[in-house]
């Protein structure tokens, strides 16, 4: 090796190279030439300052288009990418909730490939209405009078709230008052909204009374929110909705049930701890009912505001309707969702939600056993791999406490030196996988809950891909 013994190409000798011209085709001149402008300065600053092996102008050129390939394929690839989600968290927020149905795919898909009737009546020719599309089916399952979508049950309660109820008060139970993920508060969403809020009760006990002493002039609505993601225990209180629907006539007020996640089946059919329905919540006597799409319903993203006919087309009216409306994206997605509903003993082979919340435990342990050949091969001697029983949780606040029995595999190091260290650099080599795979550490293993898993092949032949483990692993002190 001799110092700058390497001959450096000029830009237009990279780009006029066969893998220069290749990488043009591909990306564009304008990104190409940027990249291989940069290769060529990292290359220059590197032969000023250590000793090259030597290789011809063309070897260089081919090696510069190939570094500004790389690049450019890194800048290219999706930031929103699939994932396998073995964290046993049906419904992970961070890893958008539900899976859709094929049915909501496949029309999702159509709705984008061409023109759609989105505002468009086909039998009069005239402007027509996007809710029309899916608000036939959505009163048809729950029996509500009328209904109106938005884009999340967030903008739901929103839009319900500076309708119903701007520049008065909202009565809620201290204990209702909620906090979701991302420090979303129920009290900032009211004042955004425009309500003034009035809290009654405490934090684990409200009586009718407290409603009853709380109502005055300046009083708008009762509201009642659902403790979507804790569950208050012991020495408690709340006044249920039909209780409190007696008043809210009496007092000629609304009373509005924000259902958070929102389901329109009877859970405990499949085995799973009641929830209440949209359709219990309006026969309670809710005048509306606020819920999500994209949770325990197994849909897009999505809120549904269903009720009262006067009072839905109050809050259609509202000039921030427009700003939170749904496209015709999730509206395709969302009617194909909810036509799966009109055939409630199919529903769990065909609503990815469903499929994951009762998938049979002996099929998750099976394939457990299928996959801890392949995956403790790939560990080799650094970790053990056994078949674990897990707990998954349905998620997206939807049942807090609610855990369903299931299957996975534990990876625990062999050396116990440095073994936290050990478990995140191997939980973030299967994050850098092509489809990363996400799990979760707990008492010294990292856990892969199965329930979710649907492309176990995919899985099993990505292991072959995890070597950089092994040298992470091996490289600890």
């Amino acid at each position: 090796m001799t110092k700058a013994s390497v001959p450096i190409p000029s830009v237009d000798e990279v780009l006029r190279g066969e893998a220069g011209r290749v990488v043009v085709a591909r990306f564009g001149h304008a990104a190409t030439l940027r990249t291989v402008r940069a290769a060529l300065d990292d290359l220059r600053a590197l032969s000023r300052h250590s000793a090259l092996p030597h290789a011809s102008r063309e070897d260089t050129a081919a090696t510069i288009a190939a570094r500004a390939a790389e690049g450019l394929e890194a800048e290219d690839a999706p930031r929103l990418r699939r994932v396998l989600n073995l964290t046993g968290t049906v419904l992970h927020t961070n890893l958008g909730r539900a899976v859709l149905a094929e049915e909501a795919v496949t029309a999702a898909a159509a709705a984008m490939r061409a023109p759609a009737a989105l505002e468009f009546d086909l039998e009069s020719g005239s402007r027509g209405e996007r809710d029309d599309i899916v608000r036939g089916l959505i009163c048809e399952l729950t029996g509500a009078e009328d209904a109106v979508l938005v884009n999340n049950n967030a903008s739901a309660i929103l839009l319900v709230l500076n309708t119903l109820a701007l520049g008065k008060e909202s009565i809620v139970s201290r204990g209702e008052l909620i906090e979701i993920g991302g420090s979303f508060r129920m009290p900032d969403i009211m004042a955004r909204a425009g309500t003034r809020l009035r809290e009654i009760g405490t934090t684990n006990r409200t009586h009718l009374r407290d409603y009853t002493d709380a109502i005055g002039p300046e009083t708008a609505m009762l509201l009642k929110v659902h403790t979507s993601n804790y569950l208050v225990q012991g020495f408690t209180k709340e006044v249920g909705t039909n209780e409190l629907a007696v008043l809210a006539r009496e007092k000629h007020l609304p009373l509005v049930d924000d259902l958070g996640s929102g389901t329109l089946i009877d859970l405990a059919k499949y085995g799973l701890r009641r929830e209440r329905t949209v359709q219990d919540a309006l026969k309670d006597g809710a005048d509306l009912v606020t819920f999500s799409g994209d949770k325990l319903l197994g849909g897009p993203q999505a809120g549904f505001i269903v009720g009262r006919r006067d009072l839905v087309r109050a809050c259609a009216k509202n000039p921030i309707k427009r700003a939170v409306r749904l496209d015709k994206i999730r509206l395709a997605a969302l009617e194909a969702t909810l036509k799966l509903y009109r055939d409630p003993d199919r529903l769990p082979d065909r609503l990815p939600t469903l499929g994951y919340l009762t998938r049979p435990l002996d099929d998750i342990r099976a394939q457990a056993e299928r996959v801890e050949g392949p995956l403790a091969r790939t560990m080799g001697d650094l970790f053990d791999v056994a078949i674990c029983d897990c707990t998954s949780q349905i998620g997206s606040g939807a049942l807090p406490l609610e855990t369903i029995p299931s299957a996975g595999l534990a990876m625990t190091p062999r050396a116990r030196k440095q073994s936290g260290r050990q478990l995140e650099a191997l939980a973030g080599a299967f994050r850098r996988l092509p489809v990363p795979v996400i799990g979760h550490i707990e008492k010294g293993a990292l856990v892969f809950d199965l329930r979710c898993l649907d492309a176990e092949t995919l899985f099993v032949e990505q292991l072959e891909k995890l070597t950089i483990v092994r040298s992470e692993a091996e490289a600890e002190p």
